[in-house]
């Protein structure tokens, strides 16, 4: 048996050198084209305000203990101011007060930038600025291991100083936070892209009601006379399907319409600016502007307010993103004053998100919203609203330590008395 040589002057056959090189162009030209990518690490940055308010009221309170700042959200974790009147430390014998910020939720390692910023109030603008970002690069970003953990200093003002200065105004103290989380994302090369825009349709529709084409019916509202489509109200509103659809026959379904009178209905419970505004939802998929909202607000009540009056259309109309949406709005103007009555707007049309809010903000003010007329307005006529805020209270109350005041708001009203010294008859 003989061995079959394949080189140059082998016996064998071998391919001419000439088509192997024009293989290897031919790969060449096939191969993909180089691709890159880029990692790119910055801080998602967010910041809070924090007014300490009555001052003198919490020095006392004693070393370690603290007043705590609502949370807010910074590149998707939540965040807290921590003040402590009397200090963190207890070696420092309650000369200094601290400032923290401090990780509220769930998270591992977080890496941030931190600013602290004591304002000066007296308009010379000679802040007090702690500020982490300016020393990023000699030490990089701050990591918080777990929820709780803090960055800030025990030693933030001496407090005999703070007392005299112009960062103390009316008994008060103003605190800036800025967070920066670090985030890292990889960007990398795309041979071809297509942009395709935001959605238009409500923009379609919206023209759709405003010219007028193809309406099948007229709303007759305190004589102002509102054009519109039974196929458009009735897709986003169950309650016009039911109204259009529901209650035809077969027969009816299948008849063509021959004629030309449009079918009217007559609303006689609604303000024509609110169903104008229903319908700006329905074709739009949108609140009217702010400055429609607003405008209805001012020198009025919540339940004749157009936000009140659109949230009570949207639970009438069976529309729950609507109603969604005037929870939203509302929720963004809850004051001490006008807490109660949204409440009893929000209990009244079923807004139970708004009503969660309003039941904690009204737990936490407790004290000066007894004082309004608004919580005389739940006493007449949402005696059992009142009796949920002081559930919410004992709630917010229950996991606190026996330390701090003497007396709770909820101690003192349990006790047959309220904030202001009036005897109250306790409920039996």
């Amino acid at each position: 048996m003989e061995d079959e040589d394949a080189g140059p002057g082998g016996g064998g056959e071998a391919s001419p050198p000439h088509h192997a090189a024009a293989s290897g162009d031919r790969a060449r030209d096939m191969a993909a084209s180089p691709t890159s990518s880029r990692s790119v690490t910055q801080t998602v940055n967010g910041s809070h305000r924090f007014v300490i308010q009555g001052y003198s009221l919490a020095k006392g309170m004693g070393v370690g203990k603290h007043i705590a700042s609502e949370t807010f959200t910074v590149g998707g974790y939540q965040w807290a101011i921590y003040f402590y009147p009397d200090g963190k430390n207890p070696e420092d014998n309650s000369a200094y007060v601290s400032v923290f910020i401090a990780l509220a939720s769930e998270g591992t390692d977080v890496r941030a930038l931190f600013e602290l910023t004591l304002l000066d109030q007296s308009g010379k603008g000679k802040h007090k600025v702690h500020s982490h970002f300016d020393r990023s690069l000699e030490s990089g970003p701050y990591t918080l291991k777990y929820r709780g953990s803090m960055w800030g200093y025990k030693r933030f003002f001496r407090r005999i100083a703070l007392e005299t200065s112009d960062f103390l105004k009316d008994d008060c103290l103003k605190i800036n936070c800025t967070v920066g989380v670090v985030v890292s994302t990889m960007d990398y090369s795309r041979p071809h892209s297509i942009e395709v825009p935001e959605s238009d349709i409500g923009y379609h529709f919206g023209t759709l009601l405003d010219n007028q084409e193809g309406v099948d019916v007229i709303f007759s509202v305190a004589g102002e006379k509102f054009h519109a489509h039974k196929l458009v109200l009735a897709a986003r509103s169950t309650f016009f399907r039911s109204e259009f659809f529901d209650h035809e026959s077969d027969e009816e379904k299948n008849e063509a319409d021959t004629g030309n009178e449009i079918k009217e209905i007559v609303i006689d419970d609604m303000d024509p600016t609110v169903f104008k505004a229903v319908l700006h939802f329905i074709y739009r998929d949108n609140l009217v502007n702010d400055d429609e909202l607003s405008a209805s607000s001012s020198g009025c009540s919540i339940f004749d307010s157009l936000a009140g009056k659109l949230m009570a259309a949207a639970d009438k109309y069976e529309l729950p993103r609507l109603r969604l949406l005037c929870e939203s709005y509302l929720c963004k103007h809850i004051s001490v004053n006008s807490v109660a009555t949204t409440l009893a707007l929000a209990e009244r049309h079923h807004a139970m998100e708004l009503k969660s809010v309003c039941l904690k903000f009204a737990a936490e003010n407790l004290s000066a919203v007894i004082r309004t007329e608004g919580f005389d307005y739940l006493k007449d006529h949402c005696p059992s609203l009142q009796s949920e805020i002081l559930r919410t209270v004992a709630g917010c109350e229950e996991p606190c330590s026996s330390g701090g005041k003497s007396q709770s708001v909820w101690a003192q009203l349990s006790d047959g008395g309220d904030t202001s010294g009036r005897r109250v008859r306790p409920r039996v």
